[in-house]
Parts: C-alpha cells; structure tokens; sequence
C-alpha cells in the first residue's frame, strides 16, 4: 500500500502528515516567512521519506471516514453553491484514488444522486 503527504490542521495540530500511519511534522508557531515555509515544506518532505510506518503506528483520525454527502455539506456549509460542492468533492475523489476505478464510479454514482436529491427538494 503507498503512502502520501496528507495536510493536517485540527485543534491539536497543524502541518503535514503520513496517509498511512501517526507520523507527522508539526508547523512551528512562529513560521510566517514565505521561505522559512519553503524550508519546512522540503524539511518534512525528507522525514517523511526516510519515516518508518511501522515504528509509529496506525492513524487514529480514520476511524469514520466521510462519506461524499457529508464532504459536499461540509462545502455548502463554508459557502458553496451545492453544484460546485458536487464537482470539487468528485475531484478530489478521483484526484486522491486515481487508482481505484471502483470508487470513483462510485463517487459518480453518489454525486448523480446528490444532485437528484437537491434539485427534487429532498435536501
């Protein structure tokens, strides 16, 4: 299974991240230089090269994944028109899981029926 730079802001933390387990890189609070940013986007790309998943364990956010109606309200709350929600939601899906045919057909599936929902007055 590959592994990827994931962004992480939450209320404990903010900065990059491993897709697959708990290491992460922690922004320091006072880094607001534009190339003290370029410096710690190249620094936390090395350790996350030279990290082993192993040594850190499982991610513990993963535990309820969103599904792609709850990602489209979490859009429409932040101001989106819902038809713009649908496409941004559907391209980071088929973005993130380019590999996965199932899941964007899927994803496709769910925003054809999203968009049914709304325009029928159901949501």
């Amino acid at each position: 299974m590959s592994r990827w730079l994931t962004w992480i802001a939450d209320q404990h933390r903010q900065g990059w991240a491993c897709s697959r387990c708990a290491w992460s890189f922690s922004v320091p609070a006072l880094l607001t230089d534009a190339d003290a940013k370029s410096a710690y986007d190249r620094l936390a790309s090395a350790r996350f090269a030279e990290h082993d998943c192993a040594k850190y364990g499982q991610r513990t956010n993963q535990s309820a994944p969103n599904t792609f109606a709850q990602q489209v309200r979490n859009l429409i709350i932040r101001g989106f028109k819902p038809k713009d929600a649908v496409d941004i939601t559907l391209q980071e899906i088929m973005f993130e899981h380019r590999d996965n045919p199932e899941l964007i057909e899927k994803a496709q599936v769910d925003a054809a029926d999203f968009l049914r929902r709304v325009k029928g007055g159901l949501i």
